[in-house]
């Protein structure tokens, strides 16, 4: 059955998604602040422009979001402009943006002043995951909010959990940015320590991806570390955004993140090297001789 979406957010992970949603026959309109982007959009799925968020999310049955930050979410979602300008009561508004647990409680209330569902639902994948729709998404909620949602999110998803009450979403990815923190450190110096000692790497790699070292970024990032490429994926600066809401959290809770702590140090030197966008298996670069980096 064809439902109405409204989509906020057309970024490399939000084009992809909002696609998914049209080519399962979903009626999609979108809105990005930049009009081109949208437009791009169009010209490749069926579905409609907004000229403003509220506009994006008036007459829909659930209205998604995908932006950049705490800030970015708030410019789209309060004001007269705003989606929650623009819902009508009953309407499920899901932010799918990495933010703070703080902004998803904010938000929850809000919507529920307004009669209307949300869920916090951070996503991980990359942006090849949400290419091929195979995203996992960690969400946070009312359990009637998640069962109405679930079945759009589906279509852009391998995995799709509800993890708590509002919130919850963005605390676990949290979770999922210091495991990846720890794991992509501990692999660079493996490679390095691998190319200093003069060992093959991709017949190590080999050997030890089918041992307890394995790991989704060895599988999926070893190769291109030892070629020095860097020019994809998820973004350092990203990465350091992500970081600093965990290290927040961690603060206000009395959580101990020493090593987390430590690499965001470590993707601040990749930053003062150029490396801004590289992406985060760039961690190796600082390991090794800059000029290197392809």
């Amino acid at each position: 059955m064809s439902v109405k979406v409204g989509f906020v957010g057309l970024g490399v992970m939000g084009f992809p998604m909002a696609g998914h949603l049209a080519k399962a026959g979903h009626d999609v309109t979108v809105y990005n602040r930049t009009a081109a982007r949208a437009e791009a959009w169009l010209g490749t799925y069926s579905g409609s422009i907004a000229a403003t968020p509220r506009e994006a999310a008036e007459g829909a049955d659930v209205v998604f979001a995908c932006v950049g930050n705490d800030d970015d979410v708030r410019s789209v979602a309060f004001g007269a402009d705003g989606i929650i300008a623009g819902l009508s009561k009953g309407v499920v508004f899901v932010d799918h943006t990495t933010a703070s647990a703080d902004l998803a409680r904010e938000l929850a209330e809000a919507c529920e002043g307004e009669g209307c569902g949300f869920l916090d639902a951070p996503v991980s994948g990359g942006q090849a995951g949400a290419e091929n729709g195979a995203l996992t998404v960690m969400t946070g909620g009312a359990q009637e909010a998640f069962d109405v949602a679930l079945p759009l999110m589906d279509c852009y998803a391998k995995s799709v959990k509800l993890m708590g009450p509002a919130g919850s979403g963005q605390l676990t990815k949290m979770v999922n940015q210091i495991c990846i923190a720890g794991i992509v450190q501990g692999l660079s110096e493996g490679l390095h320590f691998a190319e200093t000692v003069g060992l093959d790497v991709g017949a190590v790699v080999d050997v030890i991806s089918k041992g307890a070292a394995q790991s989704w970024q060895m599988d999926n990032r070893a190769g291109t570390m030892a070629e020095r490429k860097f020019d994809y994926g998820f973004a350092v600066n990203w990465m350091r955004k992500d970081l600093d809401i965990c290290l927040r959290e961690a603060a206000r809770r009395g959580a101990r993140l020493p090593v987390t702590a430590l690499v965001d140090q470590f993707y601040g030197d990749v930053q003062a090297m150029g490396g801004g966008r590289w992406d985060t298996s760039s961690l190796l670069a600082r390991l090794a001789k800059t000029s290197d980096v392809a």
